[in-house]
């Protein structure tokens, strides 16, 4: 998208679009985490996840739309980052273990995701860009809602771990 970023509008512009690449590259996530769960609550709630990641996208779209802007993504390196690892996570554990490992690289993925809402909220506050706010607020909201329930789950299957260890 851009080559340079001269103004505050250009680095909205594109850690716009590094959320789009980051919700997009999220989907793929869920999908191999979906595909490596071995507990149905897990897929289930995985399930869940990438439904409203989903919709996340359309909503970053939107964004987009509202600004006047072409949708367009840029480069999200930390969570590509955050996907090599989870899958390197998950290849070298051992089956019986796997869902917690997930969980994990959920939790992590799930900061990440509230911390480029967080400055994208910050920055259209800054531009007078309520009606670009109040839709990323539906977003982080859906974020920390879903942290929320991967930590429990994940407290869940970490308990039932140590129990059968």
């Amino acid at each position: 998208m851009f080559e340079r970023l001269h103004s505050p509008e250009d680095a909205y512009g594109y850690k716009l679009g590094a959320t789009l690449k980051m919700e997009e590259k999220v989907l793929e996530i869920l999908d191999d985490s979906i595909e490596h769960a071995r507990e149905e609550k897990v897929k289930a709630a995985l399930r869940e996840h990438r439904h409203e990641s989903e919709a996340h996208v359309k909503v970053v779209e939107k964004a987009f739309e509202l600004l006047g802007w072409e949708v367009d993504d840029s480069p999200c390196p930390a969570i590509e980052g955050l996907e090599k690892e989870a899958k390197a996570n998950v290849k070298k554990s051992d089956e019986e273990i796997v869902d917690g490992i997930i969980l994990q690289g959920c939790v992590e993925v799930e900061h990440h995701e509230i911390g480029a809402y967080e400055n994208l909220i910050i920055n259209a506050t800054a531009m007078g860009r309520d009606d670009v706010v109040e839709l990323l607020r539906a977003n982080i909201e859906s974020e920390r809602s879903a942290l929320e329930k991967v930590k429990k789950l994940q407290g869940e299957i970490a308990i039932k771990a140590e129990a059968t260890a």
